[in-house]
């Protein structure tokens, strides 16, 4: 898989009232080509910065930033504007023209001279791809904020960019709206074979759309790879409290503090958790361990979720039975990449 976005070392200053400041260090990163990159991070980390070096809006003070092989400190600002034409981005503001239709809106992205026929094909073009058709004539005043964000999808594909680049998409919008750009983002990259980086600090949106992501604290990337690797098993603890943020399984700890009878194992019991760790598990564990063991197994509540065609997220549960039995069973669960956690035993 070719690199589209190859970032080695880079380094980012800023100079403030109270000194130099450091937005970004020492940050390596390769986007390949057809992915859906996450980058995720809290409010200023430099997620937002980092995006902005990449589309040339920020210059940057120390590494190599380089988008489809051209290195973006090298380039001139005419080069700059043609390479802005194969990048497209959109924000968490709109940033539409409430003066111009829905279509006038779009119609403002074209670069260089296009005559009107090519513009009005163009743009019909983008919002049956977007689902506005009928909104062509229609003010921003007149729209949901999703239609508005999809108007803004639909100018930043107008020069026909093989990247593009959403810098806090969603956050404006309801959870619904979110499913919904998320779900058209999805289909964009599919049917025009889009790379796209997008830039969030909800991880639900990760898990939603991406294939990668990098995690970013302090201006620093202390984590990535795969997003269901990196969900399976966070290793730095902001990507543990991001991951937690999107499952219902820490809820265990909640319901034993408050003594919760739900939880409490009776004597010889035990209180486990258990988490899928690896693609390749398909077997029905619970009924096998069950049988196999001759255990009896009380599911307490579950979070499971599908991510890149597999099955991610876990169990928490009660097992019950002899001693050594529960072991074994605990061992061959852990052979066929189960994680176990014993959180109580009675």
């Amino acid at each position: 898989m070719s690199s589209v976005i190859t970032i080695r070392n880079l380094t980012k200053k800023y100079s403030s009232d109270e000194g130099e400041k450091i937005a970004l260090s020492d940050i390596d990163l390769d986007v390949d080509k057809g992915d859906i990159y996450g980058i995720i991070g809290l409010s200023g980390a430099g997620k937002s910065t980092l995006v902005r070096c990449i589309n040339g809006l920020e210059h940057y003070d120390g590494g190599t930033l380089a988008v489809n092989g051209k290195e973006i400190a090298d380039l001139r600002s005419k080069e700059l504007r043609a390479l802005r034409s194969d990048v497209g981005m959109i924000f968490q503001s709109f940033n539409l023209m409430p003066s111009r239709t829905v279509a006038a809106n779009v119609e403002l992205a074209f670069r260089g001279k296009v005559d009107a026929k090519t513009r009005k094909d163009r743009v019909s073009e983008l919002l049956e791809l977007v689902g506005l058709t009928e909104k062509a004539e229609a003010y921003p005043g007149e729209l949901s904020g999703g239609q508005q964000q999809r108007v803004a999808i639909a100018r930043a594909l107008v020069n026909k960019p093989g990247i593009l680049l959403s810098d806090e998409a969603t956050s404006a919008l309801d959870p619904t709206t979110t499913k919904s750009i998320l779900a058209l983002l999805r289909n964009l990259h599919d049917t025009l074979g889009l790379t796209i980086v997008v830039i969030t600090h909800q991880m639900s949106v990760i898990k939603e759309i991406c294939n990668k992501v990098a995690v970013i604290d302090h201006g620093t990337i202390v984590e990535k790879g795969n997003v269901f690797d990196i969900f399976a098993a966070p290793k730095a603890a902001l990507t543990k409290a991001f991951v937690a943020t999107t499952s219902n399984l820490d809820k265990v700890h909640e319901l034993l503090d408050d003594h919760s009878p739900l939880v409490e194992p009776k004597p010889g019991q035990v209180l486990l958790r258990m988490n899928y760790i690896a693609k390749e598990v398909s077997e029905a564990l619970v009924s096998h361990i069950s049988r196999e063991f001759s255990i009896d197994v009380n599911i307490i509540f579950a979070d499971i979720d599908i991510v890149e065609n597999a099955p991610l997220g876990g169990l928490v549960v009660i097992l019950k039975g002899d001693s050594k039995k529960i072991n074994d069973a605990l061992a061959y669960l852990k052979e066929r990449n189960i994680g176990i956690e014993v959180i109580d035993r009675a």
